[in-house]
């Protein structure tokens, strides 16, 4: 199998790397000798190539940097997305993938246009939880934390409920957006990292886009002992805010 980290020397603000690990770990375990390629601005690679896509989370300056040289990929994208082929954008990196996005200056960029949403960010306060989210494709809810200075609007396929904290825009019970098996999230952490049951769930669904082989998960132990303290601290949090 073939992972492609793109963009991993400017889009790693919160240490994403870690996502990528996490993911060749469980495939090495899983004995699918899985090829980390990393590439970035300037530099050309084909989507047919590859199982597995990541992008990780930038500065508000580096996301326009990135956005302007990741248009060149938007067929490929769409193709790669259409064929249900797997992709994680993390942080603001999804944000790129809507049909704009207006900086704090009101300057306007057009986005890749994949989804019909909007991002647009103010420069006032950051917007800053922890949060618990849920999906429907998992039988655990997700942990990790929000950290961003945009308001996403007409995101018409969310990809998780909102527990505790904040979703895709003031007042909204949903955050991030998915499609197939395109996954993208603001959760940061690295999210793959806290999250144990998601890692699972996309080395699952990457058997599927290649031969099958079995998941090996036993080495996760200290991973999934982390995510229930996290989720149990978290959870009394919520439940004491809510009285």
């Amino acid at each position: 199998m073939k992972i492609l980290h793109l963009y991993h020397d400017i889009m790693n603000l919160y240490g994403e790397y870690g996502n990528v690990r996490a993911v060749e770990r469980i495939l090495q375990k899983s004995n699918a000798n899985p090829e980390v390629v990393t590439a970035t601005l300037g530099d050309s690679v084909n989507f047919d190539d590859f199982d597995f896509i990541y992008i990780g989370s930038g500065t508000e300056k580096n996301q326009k940097i990135v956005l302007d040289d990741f248009k060149k990929y938007t067929n490929q994208l769409n193709d790669y997305i259409e064929a249900g082929k797997v992709a994680l954008f993390t942080g603001n990196s999804f944000e790129m993938l809507g049909k704009s996005i207006t900086d704090a200056d009101s300057n306007k960029y057009d986005g890749m246009g994949i989804f019909d949403f909007e991002t647009v960010e103010q420069n006032k306060t950051r917007v800053t939880s922890d949060v618990i989210f849920t999906a429907d494709f998992l039988d655990e809810p997700l942990v990790g934390f929000v950290n961003k200075c945009s308001e996403i609007k007409g995101v018409e396929t969310p990809i998780f409920d909102v527990k505790m904290g904040i979703g895709n825009c003031s007042g909204d019970k949903k955050e991030g957006v998915m499609l197939n098996h395109m996954y993208g999230t603001h959760l940061t952490g690295p999210v793959l990292i806290k999250n144990p049951y998601f890692l699972e769930y996309i080395a699952k669904i990457l058997s599927g886009n290649t031969d099958k082989f079995e998941v090996f998960t036993d080495y996760l132990s200290y991973e999934r002992a982390g995510y229930e303290v996290t989720l149990s601290e978290l959870t009394k949090r919520m439940e004491n805010n809510s009285n």
